[in-house]
């Protein structure tokens, strides 16, 4: 019986697309999503950085289920606004998870910001923790540029405004296939399969 990992995210989506990038790299694990844990609190995002918000979620999960756990944290970092939003990309206008008014409140702040400065990039952290208190953590980027009329039904977030560095769709374009193989998230989970099975190969 495959040993069993936790994934801090009640997104089955998620679960599945995580699940597809071990079984291409053949690690052996049996992947759950928090909803197989009722009881578990959300984790507060409460670091400075997509590692530490990673770290923080992973290193709860595992405390609290005697598990492995693996939890990523990423976002959109655009050039012209220093970085943001960084962090608190999910939660830009005020409210966490409303996807169109942070892309619209994006927009509106780069309104007098011309193409050739509308650099931008996906980050993603993703990290691992072990009951006994091993943590590794790996991120993933994606650059690109924003344009300024939304494009694309795919994806979610700031997705249908970003155009990845040497492509001409949005992430909103693609299918599920292409965005995978390219994004930041795909990347960042790509390079923990084989930390994954490493760690595991040392537990008891």
């Amino acid at each position: 019986m495959s040993a069993r990992v936790v994934l801090a995210t009640r997104n089955n989506h998620k679960v599945a697309e995580l699940r597809r990038i071990f079984a291409d790299a053949d690690v052996q694990v049996e992947l759950l999503g928090t909803d197989e844990f009722p009881d578990l609190p959300d984790v507060p995002e409460t670091g400075s950085t997509f590692a530490a918000n990673a770290l923080l979620k992973a290193r709860d999960v595992a405390q609290r289920t005697g598990l492995v756990a693996i939890a990523d944290d990423s976002g959109l970092c655009v050039d012209a606004l220093n970085g943001m939003p960084g962090i608190f990309s999910a939660r830009w206008a005020g409210t966490h998870g409303n996807d169109l008014a942070n892309l619209e409140l994006v927009l509106a702040q780069l309104r007098d910001v011309p193409a050739s400065r509308r650099t931008a990039a996906f980050h993603c952290a993703a990290a691992i923790a072990t009951p006994e208190g091993d943590e590794r953590v790996v991120e993933g980027v994606l650059d690109g540029v924003l344009i300024d009329v939304p494009r694309g039904g795919n994806g979610f977030g700031y997705d249908p405004i970003f155009i990845p560095l040497g492509y001409q769709e949005t992430t909103a374009e693609m299918t599920a296939e292409q965005k995978d193989a390219i994004s930041h998230r795909g990347i960042a989970f790509r390079a923990l399969a084989p930390v994954l099975a490493e760690v595991m190969s040392r537990r008891p």
